[in-house]
């Protein structure tokens, strides 16, 4: 397969790069708005439907995740083979256009029809903008690259947090969905007019091939990857908890503590924004940095976050008043954010050229069945079978329960991913 049109064969400069990472760090924030804002808005749209929370675990979890997974690996397939500025750009249209569709929905069928939508096209935007962006940044900085991207997760959930509580609390949740799908369409023709398509494996200094592998070869090649398989469930079971959290802590808070959408989402936005992106830099820093001493560090930093986090979530939980309890768990956010550039830099590193998309998209497929599929359903289905007992704060032990149970068993996964990580680094060139 060739390049596709245009694909730039000259080096990119330092300042060329870092304006592409700007840029899609910015499509990764949209990204998470359009995903995220659903959180702020459980408890208005629940009352207004009239659903249980079981069904809106679904509704935030099972819709979006099953079509997002399922659409990412022939998606990313493409992009391997065609111009992944292009299929960025047109995945941005489709979820943007969706997200505001989101707004007119009439009952649940539709609304749950159109986050569908939204997965289906948020599906076309981190597989090909982690290959992009391992073309443009050599191993070397490539976790703090990805790590800067991934901060785009938390900055968008803190917007999406914002905008959806002060929208919701001004006009309703429908105007908050068009308000911020909107803006997307516009993004996504920059995105198409004014990324250079590079080369593959220009950041590397060699050629990429010509040949694709099909996707069965890229799973068999990633299967026979002990670190990978234990990489890949550690980072599910990360984004279980975290998922969990972040879409019913907001249902937590008005519950347990009685604040409203506006409040809330100034609150979790700050805190999400600023703890989130703090801890996924940081965490893809110290993974260059110490890398460059042992490879397994990568895998370490996660590994001991995991744990770190956990006394800061539990006082979130369960202090008694709500303001301190959200400062108390500023930590929890700091580490739960660590683990995103150390494991998509890995992925990136760990396979061939032409195989980066389709393998960034198999480890989002199990990442987001697992976790986004899973946790949000979770979290809703034990808060209506602990309500009898519980109430309100049913919602407290549902997330306590998952947070330490998920987060304990994700660290010790990492751990064992870097038992094999430097022999499985050496398998690409076999």
């Amino acid at each position: 397969m060739t390049e596709g049109p245009g694909a730039a064969h000259a080096p990119a400069s330092r300042a060329e790069a870092r304006l592409v990472l700007g840029l899609l760090f910015v499509v990764y924030v949209f990204n998470f708005i359009d995903r995220q804002i659903l959180s702020i808005l459980v408890e208005p749209i629940k009352r207004d439907l009239g659903v249980s929370d079981t069904a809106m675990g679904f509704l935030t979890g099972g819709a979006f995740a099953v079509f997002y997974t399922f659409a990412g690996i022939p998606i990313a397939r493409f992009a391997d083979r065609s111009v992944r500025r292009t299929v960025i750009a047109l995945g941005c249209a489709v979820w943007s256009a969706m997200t505001a569709a989101s707004g007119l929905a009439r009952g649940f069928g539709e609304l749950a029809l159109a986050r569908i939508g939204v997965g289906v096209g948020e599906a076309a935007c981190s597989p090909p903008a982690h290959s992009l962006l391992a073309d443009y940044f050599p191993p070397e900085r490539r976790a703090t690259a990805l790590a800067v991207y991934a901060s785009g997760i938390h900055f968008g959930t803190a917007f999406g947090y914002l905008a959806g509580g002060w929208l919701n609390a001004a006009f309703d949740w429908r105007t908050a969905f068009m308000a911020v799908g909107l803006p997307g369409l516009a993004l996504a023709v920059l995105v198409r007019l004014t990324v250079r398509e590079p080369a593959r494996g220009l950041s590397e200094g060699g050629a990429a091939g010509q040949d694709v592998p099909p996707t069965r070869e890229v799973v068999r090649f990633l299967w026979a990857l002990p670190s990978f398989r234990h990489l890949a469930f550690a980072s599910a079971l990360t984004a279980f908890a975290g998922y969990g959290v972040a879409i019913w802590t907001p249902a937590f808070l008005m519950r347990v503590h009685g604040m409203g959408t506006a409040e809330i989402g100034t609150w979790l936005g700050l805190i999400a924004g600023l703890g989130g992106a703090t801890g996924a830099w940081f965490g893809g820093v110290a993974s260059d940095r110490l890398g460059a001493r042992d490879p397994r560090y990568p895998l370490w930093v996660p590994a001991a976050a995991a744990l770190a986090g956990l006394p800061f979530a539990m006082l979130l939980l369960f202090w008694p008043t709500p303001r301190a309890a959200l400062l108390l768990g500023v930590p929890a956010t700091v580490f739960g954010a660590m683990w995103l550039g150390p494991v998509f830099a890995l992925t990136q590193t760990l396979v061939r050229i032409r195989m980066r998309a389709v393998a960034s998209a198999i480890l989002l497929f199990v990442v987001n069945l697992i976790g986004l599929g899973l946790g949000p359903q979770v979290v809703g289905a034990l808060n209506d079978a602990l309500r009898p007992s519980f109430g309100d704060a049913a919602v407290r032990w549902s997330l306590a329960g998952v947070v330490l149970s998920m987060s304990a068993w994700a660290s010790l996964h990492f751990a064992l991913a870097a038992r094999t990580l430097a022999r499985d680094l050496e398998a690409k060139a076999g």
